[in-house]
């Protein structure tokens, strides 16, 4: 099985993190419930709603950098889908530095044959064409993603897709859990 990955919020339990440095940022003008739904959105449509400036955008950046790889760990039961796939490649807006230095931290480096990173020139999700680069290379069986905006160009160019611990209507699978990836294996 070929795999598309998502970073944030997919391989990686990032949003609690996110969410603490925006709650920070916004001196706690609004509720971590709130700022976690925005932000599952896109970071940007968090930024817009709760009118953040040019110069929080670039400290909210900052500040999300500089946090341990520890404050973003890796979801339970992902790393036994990883072995198990022939090919896994990502496909993330977060800048490759970054993504290097978590899957440093975590020894995760082998299990990915390519990944394509917010600063790699490609158009930002939905546009399909990074999903449609990848999937010329590596013959994808299946996109994993946490948002709608994950699963979109994979379905613009056919390859089957699958929600993580996300309802939203528009995925062909959907998993609250890795540790029930096998049953949508056997429907493929």
């Amino acid at each position: 099985m070929n795999i598309l990955w998502d970073f944030d919020g997919t391989l990686f339990d990032t949003y609690p993190a996110f969410t603490l440095v925006m709650h920070d940022l916004l001196r706690e003008r609004a509720e971590k419930k709130d700022i976690l739904k925005q932000l599952k959105v896109s970071f940007r449509h968090a930024a817009n709603h709760f009118n953040l400036s040019e110069e929080q955008i670039h400290t909210f950046k900052e500040k999300e950098k500089s946090l341990s790889p520890k404050m973003k760990k890796p979801f339970p039961y992902v790393e036994n889908i990883l072995l198990k796939a022939n090919v896994n490649v990502i496909m993330t807006h977060k800048p490759r530095d970054e993504v290097k230095l978590i899957l440093d931290y975590y020894h995760w480096n082998d299990y990915f044959h390519e990944i394509v990173a917010g600063d790699d020139g490609f158009p930002r999700k939905p546009d399909s064409a990074s999903y449609r680069y990848l999937h010329e290379k590596y013959k994808l069986d299946i996109a994993i993603g946490d948002r709608l905006l994950d699963i979109l160009p994979a379905k613009e160019i056919g390859i089957l897709t699958c929600l993580f611990q996300n309802h939203s209507q528009g995925a062909d699978f959907y998993l609250e859990s890795y540790k029930d990836f096998d049953d949508i294996v056997k429907l493929l």
